[in-house]
C-alpha cells in the first residue's frame, strides 16, 4: 500500500495509463495481424499508422516499430510479385 499522497497519486494515474496503453498496443497488434493474414495496401497503411502512434507514445521502442513495419513491407511486395494483378484487355 502506497502511503505517501505522491505515490497514491502515482497509482491512480498509473491504472489510467495501462487502460490507454493496452488499448494502443492492441490496436496496432490487430492491424499487424490483419496486415499479416490479407497484405494489401489498405492495411499496411493501417499497420503503419498504429505502429507509428505505439512508438510515438512509446508503447513499443522506435525499433520495434521500424522492424515490423520493415517486414510488412517485405510481406506485400512479395505477395504482389507472387500474385501480379490482372492486365486490362487491349482495346483494338
Amino acid at each position: 500500500m502506497p502511503i505517501t499522497v505522491g505515490a497514491i497519486r502515482k497509482q491512480r494515474a498509473d491504472k489510467r495509463r495501462v487502460v490507454v496503453n493496452l488499448r494502443v498496443k492492441n490496436l496496432y497488434k490487430n492491424a499487424v495481424k490483419k496486415m499479416r493474414q490479407k497484405p494489401n495496401a489498405k492495411a499496411l497503411t493501417e499497420a503503419f499508422s498504429r505502429l507509428d502512434r505505439a512508438a510515438k507514445t512509446h508503447v513499443i521502442h522506435k525499433n520495434k516499430a521500424a522492424r515490423l513495419k520493415s517486414r510488412l513491407s517485405k510481406l506485400l511486395a512479395k505477395s504482389a510479385s507472387k500474385n501480379p494483378a490482372p492486365k486490362a484487355a487491349k482495346k483494338k
